[in-house]
């Protein structure tokens, strides 16, 4: 049975989304309503959302870096080429579409790769966050910029600006504060 629950975060309640057997989306912006039609269930209890809720609570908590659920992602096996690599972007890291087109083993469709990344059906789970445009500049997000700079200040991402590279931290209020890295 098809099965959905929402959970609260830091970035604003997420909806998750299961086929009973896998988690099937992990949706961040608000207008994603929850499923009104036939043969869908709130019910967070049903696997894996319940443990899907637990370790975003955990990631949340900086105790967690790395997922361990069942997922299924819908989509062209590019996409799935994609999505899989996305993955294997560390904790704390950024590549950008470039990096992720060559990855794959097609340097040249950087803006395919970015199509697909915007198509990620489960986000942060398959970290679409952490990809940045070339300049190091933070590019589309399907959450919203606000939330994928949220995201990245969470990892520890640091940031350049000129000569200085600042350490992004998010708030407690949700917003962000830039302060120089320590030598």
């Amino acid at each position: 049975m098809n099965s959905f629950c929402h959970v609260e975060s830091p970035i604003g309640r997420l909806l998750l989304t299961s086929n009973g057997m896998a988690l099937t989306g992990l949706f961040t912006r608000p207008e994603h309503k929850a499923y009104a039609t036939k043969g869908w269930a709130q019910d967070a209890t049903v696997a894996p959302l319940s443990v899907a809720a637990l370790q975003l609570s955990e990631y949340f908590a900086g105790t967690r870096r790395a997922f361990d659920l069942p997922m299924h992602l819908d989509g062209t096996p590019f996409q799935q080429r994609v999505w899989r690599e996305l993955m294997e972007i560390p904790y704390g890291e950024t590549w950008s579409y470039g990096q992720l087109a060559k990855r794959i083993g097609n340097p040249n469709a950087s803006r395919a790769v970015g199509l697909a990344n915007g198509q990620n059906p489960i986000s942060i789970l398959v970290p679409c966050h952490r990809v940045i445009g070339a300049d190091g500049s933070l590019t589309g997000y399907g959450g919203g910029l606000e939330r994928k700079s949220w995201l990245l200040a969470h990892e520890g991402y640091y940031q350049i600006s000129g000569s200085v590279t600042l350490k992004i931290t998010p708030l407690p209020s949700g917003r962000l504060a830039a302060t120089p890295k320590p030598p």
